[in-house]
C-alpha cells in the first residue's frame, strides 16, 4: 500500500493566524502554492467548496494548467449542479490533463450555510440520500457504453450518455468526507478513499472499521483511507511545543480578522473533534487539539506537534492502522508546504515502506 500526500491551494494567502491581505482570489498566489507543492513532493492538492469561495473547478483547472505532475482533488457539493453534467466537466478536465483529477465529495452539514446555495434539504439523513443518487448518476454518465435511465427520489435521467470519458475505465478517483452514519453509508458504496480529519488512534479505528462493514454490505472493496491533519515541526521537540503555543496566541488574538471563529452549528464531523478535544491538549503521542476547541473544529485543525521524525513516525502509526493518504497543510501555508517537502513527506514514505517490508517477512 503506497502512501500519498495531498495538500491544500487555497485562493489567497489566508489561515487562522493569517489575515487575508490581498484580493480573495489571487491567481499569483495560487500558482506560487501549487509550483511549491509540485516540488515539495506532493501527489495532489484538494481545492476547497463553500458557498461564498471562488469556484474549485475553475481553481482546478488553473492549477493543473501550471503544474506537470500534480494531481488536482475538487472538491464538489452534490445538489447544485447536475450529476450529469459535473460529471462530463470533471471527465472534460481529465482528460485534457492525463488523469489528473480526482473527486471530493462533500454533503454539506451546515443547513445554514447551505442556503447560500440555494438549498432547500434541511434534512442531513435526506441530503446524504441524494449524495448517494448523485454518485450513482455520475458513475454511470462516467462508464456506461450506452444510453441509459435512472429513476431515485432526487434525480431521474432519460437516456444519459457521456461521450467523453475520463481517462480511467472506471471513472474518475473518488474521495468521501462526512462523520455521520450516513456519511459512513454513502462512503461504504461510493468511496474509493474516505476522508477522516485528525482523529485519536482509537477514533480510527472506529471509523475505518464502520467504513468496512459498511463497503462490505455492498459488496465492495474497503476504501482506502485519508487523515487530514496540520504538521507543526521544529528541529526539537520542545521547540515545535513552543512554536505551537505561539500559533494558538496569534489564532486567538486574531479571530475577529480572519473568521476563524466558532460556528453556531457544529458537524458531526467537528463534534468527533471537539469531543477529542475535551479529553485533552495532547492526544495520543503527539496529537494536539488546542486550535479545534478555539474555533470548534470548523475544518481540520487539529496538529500533530514534533520534530520531522517524530511526526513521520506518527504517520506511519497511522498507516499502520490502513491511512494511506495524509492531507497536510500548515498554519503559514506556503512556507509550511515548503518545508514539509525537506523532510517529513521522504521520512513518511521510507518508514510506510518499511512497515511494509516488515510485514512481508512476518508473513513469510
Amino acid at each position: 500500500m503506497s502512501v500519498e500526500f495531498i495538500g491544500f491551494i487555497a485562493n489567497s494567502n489566508a489561515s487562522e493566524t493569517i489575515v487575508r491581505q490581498g484580493p480573495v482570489l489571487d491567481p499569483a498566489y495560487i500558482e506560487t502554492v501549487a509550483k511549491a507543492h509540485e516540488l515539495a513532493g506532493f501527489d495532489r492538492a484538494l481545492l476547497a467548496f463553500h458557498s461564498t469561495t471562488p469556484d474549485a473547478l475553475q481553481v482546478a483547472q488553473h492549477v493543473l494548467t501550471i503544474t506537470k505532475k500534480l494531481k488536482v482533488m475538487i472538491a464538489q457539493r452534490p445538489g447544485f449542479t447536475a450529476p450529469t453534467l459535473l460529471a462530463r466537466q470533471l471527465a472534460t478536465l481529465d482528460q485534457l490533463y492525463d488523469g489528473r483529477v480526482s473527486l471530493h465529495v462533500i454533503t454539506g452539514g451546515n443547513a445554514i450555510e447551505l442556503r447560500q446555495d440555494g438549498n432547500t434539504l434541511d434534512d442531513k439523513d435526506g441530503r446524504y440520500v441524494r449524495t448517494s443518487e448523485f454518485l450513482d448518476v455520475v458513475r454511470l454518465e462516467w462508464t456506461s457504453e450506452k444510453p441509459f435511465n435512472y429513476s431515485g427520489k432526487y434525480y431521474n435521467v432519460e437516456n444519459g450518455f457521456s461521450q467523453v470519458k475520463p481517462v480511467q475505465k472506471g471513472g474518475i478517483y473518488t474521495f468521501v468526507g462526512g462523520g455521520s452514519d450516513a456519511a459512513i453509508e454513502v462512503a461504504g458504496k461510493h468511496a474509493d478513499t474516505f476522508a477522516l480529519w485528525g482523529e485519536s488512534y482509537a477514533q480510527v479505528r472506529d471509523v475505518t472499521a464502520r467504513v468496512h462493514n459498511a463497503a462490505v454490505r455492498y459488496g465492495r472493496p474497503t476504501p482506502r483511507f485519508s487523515l487530514s491533519v496540520r504538521p507543526i515541526l521544529a528541529d526539537t521537540e520542545e521547540a515545535a511545543w513552543k512554536k505551537a503555543e505561539e500559533i494558538l496566541e496569534r489564532a486567538t488574538a486574531l479571530q475577529d480578522q480572519t473568521g476563524y471563529r466558532r460556528p453556531n452549528h457544529a458537524t458531526d464531523g467537528a463534534k468527533r473533534l471537539l469531543a477529542l478535544a475535551d479529553q485533552g491538549a495532547r492526544i495520543d503521542k503527539r496529537l494536539w487539539t488546542e486550535i479545534a476547541k478555539l474555533t470548534g473544529a470548523n475544518s481540520n485543525t487539529t496538529a500533530l506537534v514534533g520534530t520531522p521524525e517524530q511526526v513521520a513516525e506518527v504517520f506511519a502509526d497511522y498507516y499502520d492502522l490502513g491511512v494511506s493518504h495524509f492531507l497536510i497543510r500548515g498554519f503559514d501555508p506556503l512556507p509550511d508546504a515548503i518545508e514539509y517537502g525537506r523532510e517529513l513527506i521522504p521520512l513518511t514514505r521510507k518508514l510506510s515502506a518499511a512497515r511494509d517490508q516488515q510485514r512481508g517477512i512476518a508473513a513469510e
